[in-house]
Formats: structure tokens, sequence, C-alpha cells
């Protein structure tokens, strides 16, 4: 692994650390029948010392195919009710996006989150029907 990736690689294992947490406190039987995840193909997830973390904690992934939209539910779910909401928003600093993004995520109904998931089920399955394409 290269010096380049080992910040991004490391930065993720703390956002896995974060999210095996926030499981740990809200959700503790979810930990003990295992995890099973899905990112990307990005460097950061695929690079060692993630592996390493993941198998460390025996969570597993859920295969990705490379070019992928249509089963990540952050392209097919997410990124177009949220760019509607910021639409025609202007933002003075960071600080104010950030603050605006977290405003926007902590009002969502958890039932956003419940029917994103279930798209990704249909969307896996009229995959698997149609053999990739």
């Amino acid at each position: 692994m290269s010096k380049r990736i080992t910040p991004f690689a490391s930065r993720y294992c703390s956002t896995l650390d974060r999210l095996k947490e926030a499981i740990r406190r809200k959700r503790p039987g979810l930990l003990r029948r295992g995890v099973v995840l899905q990112h990307d193909n990005a460097t950061p997830h695929s690079a060692n010392l993630t592996q390493q973390w993941l198998q460390r904690y025996g969570w597993k992934i859920l295969p990705h195919p490379a070019h992928s939209p249509d089963l990540a539910p952050s392209d097919f779910h997410l990124f177009g009710p949220l760019k509607r909401h910021l639409g025609g928003m202007a933002f003075e600093t960071e600080d104010d996006l950030i603050s605006e993004l977290r405003n926007w995520f902590d009002n969502l109904d958890v039932d956003f989150f419940r029917v994103g998931i279930n798209l990704l089920l249909s969307r896996w399955q009229k995959c698997i029907d149609l053999h990739g394409d």
C-alpha cells in the first residue's frame, strides 16, 4: 500500500470504528449476529488496512460491481432528495453547509432509510435476473 493511500484508509477505518460504536450502543445484537456492509471498490475500501479491520471484526462485504450507481443507495436514493433540498441555497462557509447537512439528516424520517434499503434488495434482484446487465 502506498503512503499516499494510507491516510484515506486510516480515516475510513476510523469511520468504521465510529460506526461499530454506534451499532454497539443502538443495536448491540447486530454485532453478535454479524454485520454486512456495502461499500464500493474505492481505494480506501479495498486497502489492506481496511481489509484487516473488516477481518478483525468479522464484518462481511456485500459485493459491489465497479461502476454500478444503480446498486449504490447513495446514488439512487439519497443524492436526488439531497440535491432538491439544497437547490438554490448558498452558504457563506463550509461550517454553514455542514450544519445544514446535519440538520437535513437529523430530520429525515427513519422510513426514508428503510425505503432505500428495500429498493436495494429489488435492484440487486433485478441485476441478478438480468445476469448483471
